[in-house]
């Protein structure tokens, strides 16, 4: 006899014998199905909990983005504005790059919400299954379990542009530095 089919016949013995006992109990098959679903409504609460601190996270990288976009675009113009073609360009193509990240944290930002609803309807499927229970005549109703509180917070990674980004912050300070001397040679010469 080889140990996979010891095993699987291990495993079928002893679910007879657990769908026999609850059989010949049916007071146990309750307890076990009302354990069953406070563990699924902890581990749904675990998670809306989750759900809502990544969403924070990413709701307020989306602002900071949101902000160093409009920081971009203002730079775009300055340049622009100056004649610095090639820098606009670089610093065009920057902003491109920033903006196709927002539109990623608004996807994944969407999917939390569609997530989010689900775990709802999950919640409060379980919250009228075991209010319909409690209602019915000879049953005890299940006690409420609060999921508990959550230390993890998650943290979105950085966002990986490296020295591409670095070159060109050090391009943009020379430009600006640039300005200001221009300007400067300007009021002097007044």
């Amino acid at each position: 006899m080889s140990s996979d089919n010891w095993l699987e016949q291990l495993e079928a013995r002893l679910e007879q014998q657990l769908e026999g006992f609850l059989r010949d109990n049916p007071q146990q098959q309750v307890l076990l199905e009302q354990q069953a679903a406070r563990d699924q409504q902890q581990r749904l609460g675990q998670e809306r909990l989750e759900l809502r601190q990544r969403a924070e996270s990413q709701r307020r990288a989306l602002l900071s983005l949101a902000e160093e976009i409009r920081l971009w675009q203002q730079r775009v113009e300055r340049a622009r504005q100056a004649n610095a073609g090639e820098l606009a360009e670089r610093a065009e193509r920057h902003l491109a790059a920033l903006m196709e990240q927002g539109r990623g944290l608004w996807q994944s930002l969407a999917e939390l919400g569609v997530r989010f609803g689900q775990v709802e309807a999950e919640l409060a499927a379980l919250a009228s299954k075991r209010k319909s229970a409690a209602n019915q005549p000879g049953s005890q109703p299940g006690r409420a379990v609060e999921p508990p509180a959550a230390g993890a917070k998650t943290s979105l990674d950085g966002d990986g542009a490296g020295t591409a980004s670095d070159d060109l912050e050090a391009a943009w300070a020379r430009f600006e530095t640039q300005q200001d001397l221009q300007e400067l040679r300007r009021r002097l010469r007044l």
